[in-house]
């Protein structure tokens, strides 16, 4: 598994792909692969998680959909993983970046970027194979990385700019 195959499998197809069909495509696409393969994907899915898991994207996940919990910001890593490498580089480096991002998936007509449990598929699918499980590595240290980002709005339209144009609050 090589990053390229990586980052082909779990790019969404088009912008406003649901979190369901998006869930769909990946498990279709990862029965195809044997074990190791799976195992491989794996182990880059919960490296580029760890990546994600700062403060300062937690502050954008915040501002778009008041995201509070870390099980709802695993979700919106899993969604900012999805709108492929280009795009995840860039929020990773830039998290105010996601307010130039022209199309969301919309769920009751409000941005919905959360993808659930897209880092389980893998697991689940070689836990089904193999009656083992793949070694837990968490997708982030106890904490997020960096300084954690003010709920202040003053401080917030500061930091993101664009996303607080963008997501008024």
């Amino acid at each position: 598994m090589t990053e390229t195959q990586f980052w082909q499998l779990v790019t969404r197809s088009h912008a406003d792909q649901s979190s369901e069909q998006l869930a769909l495509q990946l498990q279709q696409s990862l029965a195809e692969l044997d074990n190791e393969s799976l195992k491989a994907f794996d182990k880059i899915f919960g490296q580029q998680l760890r990546r994600s898991y700062t403060w300062s994207i937690w502050g954008a996940a915040y501002i778009i959909t008041g995201c509070d919990s870390d099980y709802a910001f695993a979700e919106f890593r899993c969604f900012i993983l999805s709108l492929g490498q280009q795009w995840y580089d860039k929020i990773v480096n830039e998290p105010d970046c996601l307010g130039d991002l022209a199309e969301w998936p919309l769920k009751d007509n409000y941005a919905y970027p959360f993808v659930e449990d897209y880092d389980l598929i893998a697991g689940k699918l070689y836990e089904d194979r193999t009656d083992e499980e793949l070694p837990f590595v968490p997708s982030g240290s106890k904490t997020p990385a960096g300084k954690k980002f003010s709920t202040k709005p003053k401080i917030l339209k500061q930091t993101y700019p664009k996303l607080s144009a963008r997501f008024p609050f």
